[in-house]
């Protein structure tokens, strides 16, 4: 039944104030500019739920109701004279979330998307105090779990794990049923005629239930991709969105290119699954890597660059210019620029069996993971950063953290700050000298042996979470030989090229390759995927940045 009498909404996360500014007369006006007055009728449907977000509205009188409409309705918030409707899927023209319906007749101002992003991008003022809105309007949708989505699923399945994690970095509010906790259960699986076997299932907006679906499948779901045309030429392709690839997206957009990234699973890369980064220039309290990337993904998107989700580079045509990025048989993607971001991902060791990945074995410490294995004993594999960072996080709420490491120490391979943190936690046992050599479990892990590489004793320990973020391979394997790669695989760019490597490439211009410039002209690689890059949140962003002053002097060629 339909919530015809809405009491105020529940608490936030942000004040209301900034939630629901009131703009002045001067800036109504500023916008008025960019869009036209029109009356509305009470019961008037503005944006409907799933239908793309491409108007934004500014009540000058009545009122607008923004509901929630699954399960009857739910009036989320009411937008009184002086607000305004939208949040961040108005950047991208992706799906609303909500219905944006007429409460009280009156009049408003309709700004479409296009020119809406013409304002942000051209009156500071208005930019911030809309941007701030529309970021912590999402963040709210996302802590009272108010979207359009609801996941069934296990604690101990690695299937909800994925979803769950594809959803949060993508920034989508959703529900959680947890099936072994909630009596609500059985009410889903008997309405959507499914089983306890599908799990997981995802509920697209209150109507489609998918079993187990790929991360694919739900960003079509859920329309992630319907605003981007895969037709025309695009001035550059970004190939990965971690902190190098949105840096390019975000300085290339903004000087007036027609970027477009691509992104396989989500964005913010490696650097999105850290816990929390405190040596980046700027935060001296440190920013998780997630809200890091977070801010860039919205902030490319503010400067008009489009992010397609859910879709990877799977070849390059590589012989024609144009060149073209094959994302799948039949969508190939034109652009005159190219920059590779594609990272490179943690590797697997010989002893963790693949059936433990999401039910064990982790990549990536997020609060996600934290959850799972709140008061129970943990093991960190590596000696870099990343592993410190999350022996760090989750000695706050593992009951003990093992970081378990091949060689003597970590002084070669972590920041200082790191280690003292990790020497002066109780609850942090490091292990030198030491190899996870076995798992044992049936659906989950359930014993972890390891053993002295010294002297050659193993132990078995009760553990049932591991985290391994030891070396790294580059993703590199769609390129099919069009580009040069060193011994192990990473890209070799600029004065890295050598003249051998230009002859056997054919480089046919007289110039050299420019710094990032890769052995095909006007393809450049930019972060983790890059031969000799620094390891280093920071030097990707600039090499992201610097990329882009290059693809500027090749499209003037």
């Amino acid at each position: 039944m339909a919530d015809t009498n809405p009491s105020p909404p529940p608490s936030v996360t942000a004040p209301i104030e900034q939630l629901f500014p009131k703009l002045t007369p001067e800036q109504i006006a500023r916008i008025a500019t960019h869009g036209q007055k029109r009356h509305v009728d009470q019961g008037e449907v503005l944006i409907e739920s799933g239908q793309q977000a491409l108007h934004f509205f500014v009540v000058l009188s009545g009122q607008i109701e923004v509901v929630r409409p699954i399960d009857g309705e739910q009036i989320v918030a009411l937008v009184d004279p002086g607000q305004f409707t939208g949040e961040v899927n108005m950047l991208s023209g992706r799906r609303g979330i909500m219905r944006i319906r007429v409460r009280q007749p009156g009049e408003v101002i309709d700004v479409d998307r296009e020119q809406l992003v013409t304002l942000l991008q051209t009156d500071t003022e208005l930019s911030d105090l809309l941007m701030r809105a529309f970021i912590l309007r999402r963040v709210e949708l996302i802590a009272r779990g108010l979207g359009d989505v609801v996941l069934l699923g296990s604690s101990h399945s690695p299937g909800t794990l994925r979803i769950k994690e594809f959803l949060t970095r993508n920034g989508h509010p959703y529900a959680y049923i947890d099936l072994e906790r909630d009596p609500s259960v059985q009410e889903f699986l008997d309405r959507f005629h499914v089983g306890v076997e599908d799990m997981p299932i995802l509920i697209c907006r209150g109507q489609l239930a998918l079993r187990n679906p790929s991360n694919e499948k739900i960003a079509s779901c859920l329309g992630f991709n319907e605003a981007i045309d895969e037709s025309h030429i695009r001035d550059l392709v970004v190939v990965g969105a971690g902190p190098s690839g949105l840096a390019a997206a975000v300085y290339g957009a903004s000087e007036g290119l027609d970027v477009l990234v691509l992104e396989a699973n989500a964005p913010g890369g490696q650097a999105g699954t850290s816990s929390k980064i405190e040596n980046y220039l700027g935060f001296p309290m440190g920013i998780s890597g997630q809200d890091l990337t977070a801010r860039a993904y919205v902030q490319a998107q503010k400067f008009g660059a489009q992010v397609m989700i859910a879709k990877g580079a799977q070849h390059l045509a590589c012989n024609r210019t144009p060149y073209a990025v094959e994302v799948d048989p039949d969508v190939r993607l034109l652009t005159r620029t190219v920059i590779i971001a594609t990272g490179a991902e943690y590797r697997r060791l010989a002893s963790l069996e693949p059936r433990f990945d999401g039910a064990g074995v982790y990549y990536g410490a997020t609060f996600i993971e934290a959850q799972l294995c709140g008061g129970e004993e943990v093991a960190v594999v590596g000696g870099g950063n990343s592993a410190g960072q999350a022996a760090v996080f989750l000695a706050q709420t593992a009951r003990h953290v093992h970081l378990l490491v091949r060689g003597s120490g970590l002084a070669e391979s972590m920041s200082r700050y790191l280690i003292r943190r990790i020497d002066e936690s109780p609850n942090i046992t490091l292990r030198t000298h030491t190899e996870i050599v076995g798992l044992e479990g049936g659906e989950h892990v359930e014993r972890v042996t390891w053993r002295n590489n010294q002297t050659g004793a193993s132990e078995t320990f009760p553990i049932q979470h591991v985290f391994v973020m030891t070396g790294a391979s580059p993703n590199t394997r769609w390129l099919d030989g069009c580009l040069t790669l060193d011994d192990k695989g990473f890209i070799k760019t600029g004065s890295d090229l050598s003249a051998d490597d230009l002859h056997s490439a054919h480089w046919s211009l007289a110039r050299p390759p420019h710094l990032l410039e890769t052995s095909l002209p006007g393809v450049f690689a930019v972060g983790d995927v890059r031969a000799g890059n620094v390891k280093r949140v920071a030097s990707a962003v600039g090499e992201g940045s610097i990329a882009i002053a290059f693809v500027h002097q090749v499209l003037q060629q």
